[in-house]
C-alpha cells in the first residue's frame, strides 16, 4: 500500500492523512496477474480499475481477423481499465491482459465515487488524472493525424524510454498504429544516424 501512498502525496502535491489513507486501503482489492492471464476480455464488464504496483498490461481491441490494436500499455504508477463499461456497467469490447507477473489494486465504481465524496485528496487526484488523460488522449491523436511513424517512435522512446525493454516490438508497433516490419525500419535508420544529429 505504500506505492499507492507514495503515488498520491506525489500526484497532489500533498500528504494524505493516516486516517483518510486508512479510507482508502480498505476499498482496494489486492490482487495479483500473471503473465498472459487476463483482467478483462471483450464481452465482459469491466468491474474494476487497476492501480499497478508491479508489472506491466495491455489493453487492447482485437479485429476479425485476429490482429491486436493496443491502446494502453500500464506500467508501474499507472491506472488501467475500460472506464465507460466501469462506470456504465457496459460490456467492454477491450482485453486487458498481462506482458509480465504483476501486483494490482483493484477498485469498483461505486467504491471509488464513495472515496471522492469523503476524501479530498482523492477528489484532487481523480481530477489531476482526468485533466492528464484528456491531455495525453489529445496528444495522441495529434501524433496519429499530423507525425510520421518515426516521429511518433521518437516521441515514444523519449516518454517511456524504458518500455523498449518491457515491450516487445510488435507491442510497441500495434501501439503506435505501424506496421512491424515499419517499425524495423526507422530502428535501424536511427541505429545508423551520426550522435552529432542528435539521436
Amino acid at each position: 500500500m505504500q506505492v499507492l501512498r507514495d503515488y498520491i502525496d506525489q500526484q497532489t502535491r500533498s500528504t494524505i492523512s493516516d486516517a483518510d489513507f486508512a479510507l482508502v486501503a480498505a476499498e482496494l482489492l489486492p490482487y495479483r496477474l500473471q503473465k498472459r492471464q487476463f483482467l478483462l476480455q471483450a464481452g465482459e464488464v469491466c468491474q474494476y480499475q487497476a492501480f499497478v504496483m508491479q508489472g506491466a498490461l495491455r489493453l487492447y481491441t482485437m479485429d476479425a481477423r485476429g490482429n491486436k490494436h493496443i491502446h494502453v500499455l500500464g506500467v508501474e504508477n499507472m491506472w488501467i481499465g475500460d472506464r465507460e463499461s466501469w462506470a456504465q456497467l457496459t460490456p467492454s469490447p477491450y482485453y486487458i491482459d498481462a506482458v509480465e507477473d504483476s501486483q494490482l489494486l483493484l477498485i469498483n465504481c461505486p467504491q471509488a465515487q464513495g472515496l471522492v465524496r469523503t476524501v479530498p485528496l482523492v477528489a484532487e487526484l481523480v481530477r489531476i488524472q482526468d485533466e492528464r488523460n484528456a491531455i495525453a488522449t489529445q496528444k495522441r491523436l495529434h501524433d496519429a493525424i499530423s507525425c510520421s511513424a518515426e516521429e511518433r517512435y521518437v516521441a515514444f522512446i523519449a516518454q517511456h524510454p524504458t518500455y523498449v525493454q518491457r515491450f516487445s516490438q510488435l507491442m510497441i508497433a500495434s501501439y503506435l498504429g505501424i506496421s512491424p516490419e515499419t517499425l524495423s525500419r526507422i530502428r535501424t535508420k536511427l541505429l545508423h544516424v551520426p550522435a552529432a544529429a542528435g539521436i
